[in-house]
């Protein structure tokens, strides 16, 4: 009798027990119900969890930034230090050193205050296109240090335009006045937004916005210190315009050192208080009031609003620029300058208030 082949229905299993028809190979009848759990597969584990660290009876998260210098610190437990990232802080939260309470290098920073007074008032004296070819330089020296800023913070600013702009901006007040200053300043922001097509479509509105911002902030204003020195008594306007200026500088630093305790906006320029707001309208006022009366044989109470609206746009265009620093994480818009910085951290304040000071002028004290 031949016996039953192993692929046949009834075949005998190595071990021996018989298989039923429609019984599947390998499983016996009891195993017709559900897998036992013995012999289930069991389930693939899930990839541990990168952060946070666990170790014994606590969790350790490690920190985003940590101070530069500080060293990867082993858990309790563990067999080798936690790697942290570390990082320097900002520019801006470091500490300022120098020789005077509000952080400057007064030696230097008097020293460049004098040269620059110096050359300002020398190019007046001897012809005043001189003057307008030093605020070409100066300005063009800032549209450079702010660009340079910009695009260190990842804003891609076409610089070309913007320079050749600030030059046509600034020539163009002196030649053909106000007129001429708003056609130049359009004139630059049509090339920047057709600068920056070439560089594609990805930031575009972003980086056009920035260059515009360039055009406005450095050239444009700069450009009515240019038409403050157009009229007969421009020399005296534009010394006017400096010497309040460089009042509110000087009174709020000497009302800051001597009496701040209330800070203005501690969050974007820590060392200015209001108690240094009050000494730079006071002194301006006190400026106002003398050149209005002596100099434009104008009323006081001119004086009184000029001085007023001079130590308050000083004031802002300090903020101002405080605060852009502070968004692109730097210090100083530069270095050329010992004690002061680069040239745009000198031009702050006087870029706003030469808008303020032509305005003014003109409605107070007419040609």
């Amino acid at each position: 009798m031949t016996p039953p082949s192993a692929d046949r229905p009834g075949a005998l299993r190595p071990d021996s027990s018989p298989v039923p028809p429609g019984s599947a190979p390998g499983r016996s009848p009891a195993d017709t119900g559900p897998v036992s759990r013995s012999r289930a597969v069991p389930p693939v584990p899930p990839l541990p969890a990168r952060t946070p660290v666990s170790v014994p009876d606590e969790t350790v998260e490690a920190p985003a930034v940590v101070p530069a210098g500080t060293e990867a610190v082993a858990p309790a437990g563990a067999d080798e230090a936690v790697e942290v990232p570390t990082g320097e802080l900002p520019e801006t939260e470091k500490p300022v050193t120098g020789h005077g309470r509000a952080g400057r290098d007064l030696r230097a920073a008097m020293g460049v205050a004098l040269g620059l007074g110096t050359l300002i008032i020398g190019s007046l004296v001897v012809w005043r296109g001189a003057f307008v070819g030093l605020v070409v330089a100066a300005i063009l020296v800032g549209v450079v240090e702010l660009t340079r800023a910009l695009r260190a913070g990842a804003f891609r600013v076409p610089m070309v335009p913007l320079l050749v702009g600030a030059v046509a901006m600034l020539v163009l007040a002196w030649s053909r006045g106000p007129t001429g200053l708003v056609t130049g300043f359009l004139a630059t922001v049509l090339a920047v937004l057709l600068w920056r097509l070439a560089d594609g479509p990805a930031g575009y509105l972003r980086d056009a916005a920035a260059g515009v911002l360039v055009a406005l902030y450095v050239p444009l204003l700069a450009g009515f210190a240019v038409l403050l020195v157009v009229p007969d008594d421009g020399v005296a306007r534009v010394l006017a315009f400096i010497i309040t200026v460089v009042g509110s500088d000087v009174g709020g630093y000497v009302a800051g050192v001597l009496f701040g305790k209330h800070p203005m906006a501690p969050s974007i320029s820590p060392k200015k208080s209001w108690e240094g707001m009050a000494g730079s309208v006071l002194a301006c006022v006190a400026i106002g009031v003398l050149l209005f009366t002596l100099t434009f044989h104008q009323p006081w109470w001119g004086g009184v609003l000029f001085g007023i609206a001079m130590a308050s746009t000083a004031t802002i265009g300090d903020l101002g620029e405080s605060l852009i620093k502070r968004s692109l994480g730097i210090k100083d818009m530069g270095n050329l300058l010992p004690g002061h910085g680069g040239l745009m951290d000198r031009l702050d304040s006087l870029l706003p208030s030469a808008a303020v000071a032509y305005l003014l002028l003109s409605l107070f004290a007419p040609v």
